[in-house]
């Protein structure tokens, strides 16, 4: 009797995972049928005048997938102009070159406005001023104009254990700084040099973009933030609203026929062809289930800042000691 109950509980939990799985699998089917879907509604739309919607959100990597996504529609016969939505912190300095340069081709294109949600400091004003205005809310926070290089050094924790990092190489700067040792004045001249070229590099970009003076850009250039009113006072952005007035100048401005459909457009793989979570995310989204897309894109932003190269144009607030 023993051996007949343990054969009835292993099948009644056989049955359960079965279950778990043929549900999960059905889910995955919806959403990737969502998704095909969206995707077909998007083709069909592409014909039709319409102003593109571009997200910028999260920390900037200058991934292909957003590099292709700003080229397409730049390419696009049917966009009339660009709102490129920023909510970031900022991200590696080569990774905003990047994205910025990409807008200022954009921008030649088309009419381009940023739209700045929370955020948009180091590497996300990098890009917000690649667009032709910039629109933020009064709350929010604009600039961070600078450059951070961080490393750990472990060298304290490693006595503590008695661990002793031992090397051999080809000059005193190689692999400067390493982490398990002081920095020596040398690295850390090499170092500043780096930095302050990087720095230089941001504050021309600004300089020429908002068309400010030596004095303005030392006002603005120490790393600060600013809220979204202080900024139009320095002159960081151009105007105060959201995207109804960044809409509102394009008709005005830039002749954009009224009622123009808003569509947004979204990053896809990096081969051309939507990847796993950005296809799950569209297909949430074809369905009307916005919290469950929201997940699966965070996730594939996640994916994406992963891998990271350079400086990092970041607005990172030190905690308090």
């Amino acid at each position: 009797m023993s051996f007949e109950a343990d054969l009835l509980v292993d099948r009644k939990r056989l049955r359960r995972k079965l279950t778990w799985w043929r549900a999960a699998v059905f889910l995955v089917l919806i959403l990737a049928v969502g998704a095909v879907a969206w995707a077909f509604r998007d083709k069909v739309s592409d014909g039709q005048a319409q102003i593109a919607r571009i997200s910028l959100s999260g920390f900037i990597s200058g991934d292909e997938r957003t590099l292709n996504l700003i080229r397409d529609v730049g390419n696009s016969g049917s966009v009339r102009a660009v709102l490129v939505e920023i909510s970031s912190p900022g991200g590696t300095t080569s990774g905003a070159e990047r994205i910025y340069n990409a807008l200022r081709e954009l921008s030649a294109k088309k009419p381009t406005v940023a739209v700045v949600g929370g955020l948009a400091a180091s590497g996300g004003y990098i890009a917000a001023i690649g667009t032709d205005r910039i629109v933020a809310l009064e709350t929010s926070l604009v600039g961070s104009i600078g450059v951070l290089m961080q490393y750990p050094n472990v060298e304290g924790l490693l006595n503590t254990l008695g661990v002793k990092m031992e090397e051999v190489k080809s000059s005193p700067l190689k692999a400067a700084p390493n982490g398990f040792e002081p920095t020596s004045p040398a690295a850390r001249a090499a170092l500043e040099s780096i930095v302050a070229d990087s720095y230089g590099w941001f504050k021309r970009l600004v300089r020429e973009r908002r068309k400010f003076d030596d004095a303005r850009l030392t006002v603005v250039a120490d790393g600060r933030v600013f809220t979204g009113h202080q900024a139009l006072e320095l002159k960081l952005v151009d105007q105060l609203g959201d995207r109804r007035q960044a809409i509102a100048w394009l008709e005005q401005e830039k002749k954009i026929a009224r009622d123009l459909p808003v569509r947004e457009w979204k990053r896809a793989g990096s081969d051309g062809t939507f990847g796993l979570w950005s296809a799950v995310a569209m297909g949430a989204q074809g369905m009307g289930l916005t919290n469950v897309a929201a997940i699966f894109d965070r996730l594939d932003n996640q994916l994406a800042a992963d891998r990271l190269d350079g400086l990092l144009a970041l607005w990172h607030p030190a905690l308090e000691k």
